[in-house]
């Protein structure tokens, strides 16, 4: 499957170039029968618990995002599942950076990792991978209420601004999170890498506007609860694909609170059992939460905190002038009268001029390569804002002589030059081009000479919104940041490929019905050779516990897995989880479902 399949599908079809730059192939060839094994036994263990936890129908979920309890799910078909309710998904390499991972939830795209956790994680891994995404996220999808929440949720991620720490953060967890997924790794590299992820944590300073919103997101999509505080339901995709924490988070020692806006002061740490969860009565509260936390933000609220905030980012951003005009690069300086409203904005290096997310001709990074500046704010002496004068007014305005304009403004910055252009957009000015330009401040400090050539001036009172990344993403060429940290992929020895094999043959004689004889054989080389498997073994008890006339199989396979449950102990509840799914079939669950 190339890049550029759009997987038939219209949400996929629509993603923006910076966006298509994460997808991978999913390559569902690469996925062994111990992977898919792994797939089956995880979805059987969640299907016989979350039946009665789960907030929605588990099965009839699954089965709308063209998922099944017995394969890994195939992106193609889950796409012509998904387009049914308006969403697609992609595959991805891990971690992708949050601002990009918001903006494909804004696309109605759910994003996918490729990789499946290894079985020695079976229970629980920190990486992204395919039981997460598409187990966890994919089934609850149809709800419109949740997904509602989830796409609109993406859309105020996408415009919030981040700090060079969070994406210090992410490249921590996710290094962390290849190491721990990787084979034979050195184990001091682990924990080297989880004391770096730690230090980063705990010295992050005042958590951006992205780092709050990743704890609402953490608290409702990844771990949320709804319902009543004494009988919550799952929803939480973290939850939901994690066979050990949706259990253990129903205990009484996980505290249950209300969510409300005052979650997002609670931190959270994706290497452990988190030690509180939040419950939601309704979808609608999810919403109204974002919505009172979307007022304080950047984009919302404008002025000289939020320019202040691109600042401190150090990544492009975007600045919206009042009369629509939007600047993107990256924010160096400002300017500040007594009342700290903002009277002069300045960016550093390749910078856009765009006006409704559309960059205007001639206006790229390349014509503004070394920074752009220009004043903010109403003419002196002057009740009409700037941007509602007409042409002449402009041209004639502060000036003795006929070919040149003077626009003192109430800052005391001057512009005094000769128009040449007047860029209008829905009736508003919204850049004033002079050539033989002075600018000068108040203090007689000159920002702007003549022999440096055409001067573009931004027209507005005031800066009425700031968010991340430029206003137009794809002319810009943003080509987010893509880490360097790649997840690992493995090479498999002959006796791995064997083990392969005899799963790949359990599975054949599971679906066929035929050939049961060989499970003996199976079942000897598993004692012989493979003495640390353990689920190769389960499903050949499945399979003659269900035709009751190996009982002499059944009973050897039966106290194998008794004494290596009780012999290892990070065995021990995953034997005896299996044990109990042979026991209460998970088909006729499904049947009654």
């Amino acid at each position: 499957m190339s890049h550029f399949n759009d997987f038939n599908n219209a949400q996929v079809a629509k993603l923006p170039k910076h966006l298509k730059q994460f997808i991978v192939a999913q390559n569902y060839e690469k996925y062994t029968p111990i992977d898919q094994a792994v797939w089956r036994y995880v979805m059987r263990q969640n299907y016989s618990y979350l039946k009665n936890v789960a907030y929605y129908p588990y099965i009839k979920g699954l089965q709308r995002a063209g998922l099944s309890i017995e394969y890994i799910p195939d992106l193609q078909t889950m796409n012509d599942n998904l387009g049914k309710i308006g969403w697609g998904a992609v595959t991805v390499d891990g971690f992708i950076p949050p601002a990009a991972f918001m903006e494909y939830q804004a696309y109605r795209v759910l994003v996918i990792a490729a990789d499946i956790r290894q079985i020695n994680h079976i229970e629980y891994t920190p990486a992204p991978d395919i039981i997460h995404e598409s187990a966890g996220h994919a089934p609850i999808i149809a709800d419109t209420d949740y997904n509602n929440y989830l796409s609109y949720f993406g859309s105020i991620g996408a415009k919030a601004m981040f700090s060079a720490k969070d994406f210090e953060l992410y490249e921590a967890i996710r290094k962390l999170s290849i190491l721990k997924e990787a084979v034979d790794v050195d184990e001091s590299l682990i924990a080297k890498a989880e004391k770096e992820l730690r230090y980063i944590n705990e010295n992050m300073g005042e958590p951006s506007e992205m780092a709050l919103l990743g704890r609402l997101h953490w608290w409702t999509v990844e771990y949320g609860l709804i319902g009543t505080l004494e009988n919550p339901k799952i929803y939480g995709a973290g939850l939901l694909s994690s066979i050990g924490e949706s259990a253990s988070c129903m205990q009484n020692d996980v505290e249950k609170i209300w969510y409300n806006i005052d979650t997002i002061n609670y931190a959270y740490d994706i290497t452990k059992p988190q030690p509180q969860l939040f419950v939601t009565e309704t979808f609608q509260n999810l919403i109204d939460v974002l919505e009172s936390f979307a007022d304080t933000m950047a984009f919302r609220v404008g002025g000289a905190e939020s320019i202040m905030k691109a600042i401190a980012c150090k990544n492009i951003a975007t600045a919206v002038y009042s009369s629509g005009l939007q600047v993107s690069g990256l924010f160096t300086d400002l300017g500040l009268n007594v009342a700290d409203d903002v009277t002069f904005i300045k960016t550093t290096g390749p910078s856009a001029l765009a006006f409704a997310e559309k960059q205007l001709d001639n206006h790229g990074k390349n014509y503004h390569k070394d920074g752009f500046s220009s004043p903010v704010g109403k003419l002196k002496n002057s009740t009409k804002s700037l941007e509602n004068y007409s042409d002449e007014e402009i041209r004639a305005y502060g000036s003795d002589s006929g070919n040149s304009t003077k626009l003192t403004f109430e800052s005391g910055i001057v512009v005094n030059g000769e128009v040449i252009n007047i860029l209008r957009k829905d009736e508003k000015a919204i850049l004033i081009t002079f050539k033989n330009c002075t600018v000068t401040e108040s203090n007689g400090n000159i920002l702007f000479k003549p022999e440096w050539g055409v001067y573009d001036m931004a027209v507005g009172d005031k800066i009425v919104s700031v968010f991340n990344g430029a206003a137009d993403k794809d002319a810009f060429e943003e080509i987010t940041l893509i880490s360097l940290e790649q997840t690992q992929h493995i090479a498999y020895d002959d006796k791995t490929l064997n083990l392969h094999q005899l799963y790949k043959t359990v599975r054949e004689i599971r679906e066929g019905g035929e050939n049961l004889d060989q499970l003996t054989e199976i079942f000897n080389q598993l004692k012989s050779n493979y003495r640390q498997d353990w689920l190769c073994a389960l499903e050949i008890l499945e399979l003659v516990y269900h035709k009751k006339i190996y009982h002499q199989l059944e009973k050897e396979v039966q106290i194998y897995l008794e004494l290596k449950a009780g012999r290892e102990p990070d065995h021990h509840k995953l034997i005896g989880d299996g044990l109990h799914v042979i026991k209460n079939p998970v088909s006729q669950l499904i049947a009654n479902d």
